[in-house]
């Protein structure tokens, strides 16, 4: 049987918001249009416009509303930084960027930071041997100075969670923390493996606020189980590729270095 993959963010989204459980840790997200972008601007002062189908950040534009050094927008891309003093002028520049593919917009949640960087963490869910959802790996990316996106393949660095949250929470709130982590991620695997049952791996991106709730920004089908090399501790990256193997994402020996 393949591994099932799941493209869409929307799509996705759209089964997650079923769940009583999981909604209160979604940020509000809608297909991008004027009006949805001007309405969200609106409420929360700050959005990101993220493609619908898209990996490893890639397209990603964060949009804020801005007082310094005029009223007005702040819109980056990578590390590319435009003002607009009109909500026209940055839609027209929005819909040019995003004209060949359809995009969503969602609340901007304010990342903790490490060293004056933003990071969000990574939760890796896998089926086990014994066919059950099992967290296996939580890691911390810590984003590049200069960009928005924490994803290692646009210049983050995969972090252990504890380095990063150690300004942030003592060792019982993190332990607490983590068990919350553990039961949001496992709730989203049931929940998706409903609508798609041969999904079998998820890598899960939580953001944190400054209270230290948890929010959903994506869930990946397909993610990328090599940045738990990046960890202290390779026991977690060993079981995370055991277990790829055993549902069949990898052969039992593998070339890749």
């Amino acid at each position: 049987m393949s591994i099932q993959r799941v493209t869409s963010k929307w799509a996705k989204t759209k089964v997650m918001l079923k769940s009583d459980y999981l909604r209160s840790y979604m940020p509000p997200t809608k297909l991008f249009g004027r009006g949805s972008l001007q309405s969200m601007l609106s409420e929360y002062g700050m959005v990101y416009v993220k493609p619908i189908n898209g990996t490893f950040g890639n397209g990603v534009i964060r949009v804020e509303r801005t007082t310094v050094p005029a009223l007005g927008y702040r819109y980056q891309l990578g590390t590319k930084i435009l003002f607009f003093s009109t909500l026209d002028q940055l839609y027209h520049k929005l819909a040019q960027q995003t004209k060949k593919r359809s995009y969503l917009v969602q609340r901007g949640i304010h990342l903790l930071k490490h060293q004056k960087r933003r990071f969000d963490i990574r939760v890796m869910v896998q089926k086990n041997p014994h066919n059950e959802w099992e967290v296996t790996g939580i890691i911390g990316r810590l984003a590049h100075p200069a960009k928005i996106v924490t994803n290692y393949h646009s210049g983050g660095t995969p972090m252990a969670l504890e380095r990063l949250m150690g300004d942030h929470a003592n060792a019982s709130e993190l332990a607490a923390f983590k068990n919350k982590l553990r039961k949001v991620s496992i709730t989203i695997a049931n929940q998706l493996q409903g609508a798609y049952p041969n999904i079998k791996e998820l890598g899960v991106d939580i953001a944190i606020d400054a209270k230290l709730h948890p929010w959903i920004l994506e869930v990946n089908t397909l993610p990328d189980p090599f940045i738990f090399r990046k960890l202290p501790d390779q026991n977690v990256f060993h079981k995370v590729y055991r277990y790829a193997v055993a549902y069949g994402r990898f052969k039992k020996r593998s070339s890749r270095p």
